[in-house]
């Protein structure tokens, strides 16, 4: 039998490569909510909500492609603003109508898996 540590190892390891598998197609609905819960929102704002919300770190290149993809779509709509003090120009991002809607059709398909340790536990 595997030591502690040697199972936990590779379910680390499992759990990681399941992660960087699907994370990209796992980012459009993380990415749209944080928009949805902050909006109207700046780039940075939705990194650091993705980082929070998952704990993964995203260049900013995929950030950049993710809301590009999503914009094309018709999923986002950006605008540019007047920073405030400044006066210079920045991009804030918004969940369009369709976003919306989208983003309540992938959150109703969505499975969530019930707490292992709550109810009661039965003998088998």
């Amino acid at each position: 039998m595997a030591h502690p540590g040697e199972e936990q190892e590779w379910v680390e390891a499992r759990v990681e490569s399941w992660v960087e598998t699907y994370k990209k197609s796992m980012l459009t609905p993380v990415v749209l909510r944080a928009v949805a819960e902050r909006q109207p929102v700046t780039v940075a704002s939705v990194a650091a909500a993705v980082a929070a919300i998952t704990g993964w770190q995203i260049t900013e290149r995929s950030l950049y492609r993710t809301l590009k993809r999503l914009q094309d779509s018709g999923l986002l709509h950006s605008a540019e603003v007047d920073a405030p003090r400044t006066g210079a120009k920045r991009k804030e991002i918004s969940l369009t109508g369709l976003g919306a809607q989208f983003l309540a059709g992938i959150t109703a398909s969505l499975v969530e898996f019930p707490d292992p340790g709550a109810g009661s536990k039965t003998g088998r």
